[in-house]
């Protein structure tokens, strides 16, 4: 089970859900419009190790179609669990479980494997100190969703969109000029927010580190670069007190390295858009004998 984990807005899951029904079921199921629509009991399924993810989502879509099911969840969200087990049990009306199936699944399979792939880097640099972030490069509509599963599998957010920090990336330092000059500008409008820098060259992090910000980002520094831009930032005069960042097509066999390089953070992309959805099953009737 990983760390505390902050529930997703109810209303950002309505949404997604809402969406995601309308999407599945338009002007209704006519598949289960067959069948009885009786009492019925079904079991979800879990078909490959993971870090469950997507609770929420799925009771949503389950509750939407039917108020009054029940579901009875066998473990926790962000508990790690393997092949084989019976993560749930519901029962409600036959229709409805039918119904709510795929959305449900979708959403559950979806942000199963964020967590799932999050957990993995996290556990790679367990002990460095180093902090796994996401990026915004997430599903289009399930940034919210992607971004709670980040947290399940032990990571934590970036910036979640483009209006609450400023990040100043290659383009606009361009635009301005120098790191300096666009530092100046970002904190004369948007003081009030958290501010990050990318840099490209070593005089560009002494930039940013003598005007001040929230965090470096070194993008795509060889390792020897890399781990000279850590001696700077945590030697005199700066001391660490500027979080360095790193980021650029990290993957999970060198994640560690980098970790151990002495950086803050490093932001993975692939946590959100290489997305391995998990394979679960929801099957009517009751669970196999254990």
């Amino acid at each position: 089970m990983s760390a505390t984990i902050s529930l997703p807005d109810p209303a950002a899951v309505a949404a997604n859900v809402a969406a995601a029904l309308a999407e599945d079921l338009g002007p209704g199921d006519v598949t289960a419009a067959l069948l009885d629509d009786a009492p019925e009991q079904a079991y979800l399924l879990c078909k490959e190790d993971c870090v469950v993810a997507g609770r929420p989502w799925f009771d949503a879509c389950h509750r939407a179609l039917d108020p009054d099911v029940r579901i009875d969840w066998q473990c926790a969200e962000g508990d790690r669990v393997t092949a084989g087990r019976v993560l749930a049990l519901l029962q409600g009306r036959r229709r409805a479980l039918v119904g709510a199936e795929r959305a449900s699944l979708n959403f559950l399979q979806t942000l199963s494997g964020t967590a799932t792939v999050t957990a993995r880097y996290v556990d790679a640099v367990r002990g460095t100190g180093a902090l796994i972030l996401d990026t915004r490069k997430t599903l289009p509509g399930l940034r919210v969703a992607q971004k709670y599963a980040v947290r399940v599998g032990g990571g934590a957010n970036h910036r979640m969109a483009l209006f609450d920090a400023v990040m100043l990336k290659e383009n606009h330092i361009r635009a301005f000029g120098s790191v300096t000059a666009a530092i100046a500008r970002a904190r004369a409008l948007h003081p009030e927010l958290p501010l990050i820098v990318e840099v490209e060259t070593l005089d560009e992090l002494r930039q940013a580190l003598d005007t001040g910000c929230t965090r470096v980002l070194v993008d795509d520094f060889d390792p020897a670069m890399r781990r000279e831009a850590v001696r700077i930032a945590k030697g005199a005069p700066y001391f660490g007190r500027i979080p360095l960042e790193v980021s650029g097509g990290v993957s999970l066999e060198a994640v560690r390295a980098i970790a151990e390089d002495g950086v803050d953070c490093i932001s993975i992309g692939a946590l959100t858009k290489h997305v391995h959805a998990i394979d679960f099953s929801l099957k009517l009737g009751p669970p196999p004998p254990a």
